[in-house]
């Protein structure tokens, strides 16, 4: 009997193969992904110091395409307070609001971003609560008037929160033209996000914005 001629494996066949199909991947989620990169911003008060919880975000009309809902998303309360304070979505966001305190939270807003009310309650409602437009919805509780907080929706995918550092971090910005928003929730109330023509090159960026407001007085 004649035996079928086969060729040996190389080793190296499965390596290449998976290599293949990554770059397939990544040619197929189209160029400004393959070259998306980082971008800080520091963001700073007027002394200088470092402006937690500081709103960063980047739009443009492709951005604001790109901008698409990631499923449910929590404000928790604990400790009569709001965790986070600050909170960023984009259009289309469904937020839950658990209760995680033995007291009961009465959570509601007023404002026109979205206005909504949970009624006293504790554990977690039952239906989540859909922010559907840009803006800033200030939540507040009737029980708790100390306890505040800020559900930031904004028509991008490009946003972040500062921490205590100051530096906001935004992981993967195609390189382009945007506007540079900057937002704090210490500024007067219904003062917009301040408005700066931002380019973003092939390699990332960085820079700092400075708001008339200082961490010690908030």
């Amino acid at each position: 009997m004649v035996r079928p001629f086969l060729l040996p494996l190389h080793p190296l066949l499965p390596v290449c193969r998976g290599i293949a199909w990554a770059l397939l991947a990544l040619a197929l989620l189209g160029p400004a992904a393959l070259r998306a990169a980082p971008v800080e911003v520091m963001a700073l008060g007027s002394d200088g110091k470092p402006l937690p919880e500081t709103v960063i975000f980047l739009e443009s009309s492709e951005a604001k395409a790109a901008a698409k809902p990631t499923g449910a998303t929590e404000m928790q309360q604990i400790e009569r307070r709001f965790v986070p304070r600050v909170l960023v979505v984009v259009p289309g966001t469904e937020v839950r609001f658990p209760n995680r305190d033995r007291v009961r939270h009465h959570v509601y807003s007023l404002s026109p971003a979205k206005t909504f009310e949970l009624k006293l309650y504790a554990g977690t409602p039952a239906n989540p609560v859909l922010f559907d437009k840009p803006g800033v919805a200030v939540l507040g509780c009737n029980i708790h008037d100390n306890m505040v907080g800020w559900v930031v929706v904004v028509e991008t995918p490009y946003h972040a929160v500062a921490p205590a550092t100051g530096v906001a971090k935004l992981p993967d910005v195609p390189p382009g033209r945007y506007r540079l928003r900057v937002w704090h929730a210490g500024l007067p109330p219904g003062t917009p996000a301040t408005d700066t023509p931002f380019e973003v090159p092939a390699g990332g960026a960085r820079t700092q914005v400075k708001l008339p407001l200082t961490a010690s007085a908030l």
